[in-house]
C-alpha cells in the first residue's frame, strides 16, 4: 500500500489504531444513522397504542391487552432496518476506510443490539400495562399464541421477541443487500433465499399471528431445546451468507 493511500485511510479513521477502537466508531455511526428511525418507531408505537387504550377504555372498557394487538409490527419493521441498513449506509463507509468484513461485523452487532433494545421494549411495555390493568381491575388477555402464557413470564417474552425480531433482521439485510448489490431482478429472484431466517422462526416458533394457521395443519411447535438454537442456528448462517456477497460488492456511484 502506497503512503498516500495509508495517510488517507489514517485520516478517515482517526484515533485508535486498532481493530476494536475503529469497530467502536464504526457502531457508533450506524447508531446515530438509524437512531432516528428506531426511536421514532418506538414512539409511534407506545403513544399509538396509548391512545387506543384510552380511546377504548371510554368508549367501553378493555377485556384484552392492547400492546399484544401491536405484536406483528415489530418483526417487519426489523425487517426495514435490514434492508435498509446496506444500502444507506456501505458506500460511504467503505469510501471512508471501513473494510466489507468490519461492516458485515458492525452491521451483525447493530442488528442483535437493535433487537435486544425492540425485545425489552415489548417486556417493559407488557408489565407497565399489566400494572395498569391489575390496578383498574381488568384483565390482560392476550390476543395472539405465544410462548408465554401470562406476561409475568418475562424470559419468555424477551425470547421470542428477540428471535422474531432478529430472524426478520437478519432477513431484510439479505435481502437488502441482495438488491443492492445485483439490482431489482437479481434481488427479486434472491428474495426466496433471504426469507430462509424469518420462515425458519415463524415455523420453529409457531407464534403469533401465523401460530393458528400453522395448528389448523397438524403442524405444532417443536420444544424450545430445539427451536431456540434452530433460529439462532439459521439467523447466524444468514448473518455469514450477507458477508459473503458484501466480500466482492464494489461501490455504488453517487446519485445527483
Amino acid at each position: 500500500m502506497s503512503a498516500t493511500a495509508t495517510d488517507v485511510r489514517t485520516a478517515a479513521l482517526p484515533g485508535t489504531v486498532t481493530a476494536s477502537g475503529r469497530l467502536r466508531r464504526v457502531l457508533q455511526a450506524m447508531v446515530i444513522g438509524l437512531r432516528p428511525m428506531i426511536l421514532g418507531y418506538c414512539l409511534v408505537m407506545v403513544v399509538t397504542f396509548a391512545i387506543g387504550g384510552l380511546i377504548t377504555q371510554f368508549a367501553g372498557g378493555i377485556d384484552h391487552s392492547m400492546w399484544d394487538y401491536g405484536t406483528q409490527s415489530p418483526k417487519y419493521f426489523s425487517s426495514a432496518i435490514g434492508i435498509t441498513l446496506t444500502p444507506a449506509l456501505f458506500t460511504l463507509m467503505i469510501a471512508y476506510g471501513v473494510t466489507r468484513r468490519m461492516f458485515a461485523v458492525a452491521s451483525s452487532i447493530m442488528l442483535v443490539g437493535a433487537a435486544t433494545a425492540i425485545a425489552l421494549l415489548w417486556v417493559v411495555v407488557y408489565q407497565v400495562e399489566r400494572v395498569i390493568y391489575d390496578s383498574a381491575g381488568l384483565t390482560q388477555t392476550l390476543t395472539n399464541q405465544h410462548l408465554f402464557t401470562s406476561t409475568s413470564q418475562v424470559g419468555l417474552i424477551f425470547l421470542e421477541f428477540f428471535l422474531l425480531i432478529v430472524s426478520h433482521e437478519v432477513a431484510g439485510w439479505v435481502i437488502g443487500i441482495g438488491f443492492y448489490r445485483f439490482g431489482f431482478w437479481k434481488g427479486l429472484a434472491l428474495l426466496p433465499l433471504g426469507l430462509v431466517p424469518a420462515a425458519a422462526a415463524e415455523f420453529l416458533l409457531v407464534a403469533q399471528w401465523l401460530a393458528q394457521a400453522l395448528e389448523n395443519t397438524g403442524y405444532h411447535r417443536p420444544p424450545l431445546a430445539v427451536a431456540v438454537p434452530g433460529v439462532l442456528a439459521v439467523s447466524a448462517l444468514g448473518l455469514y451468507y450477507g458477508y459473503r456477497l458484501l466480500r466482492p460488492m464494489g461501490l455504488k456511484p453517487a446519485k445527483g
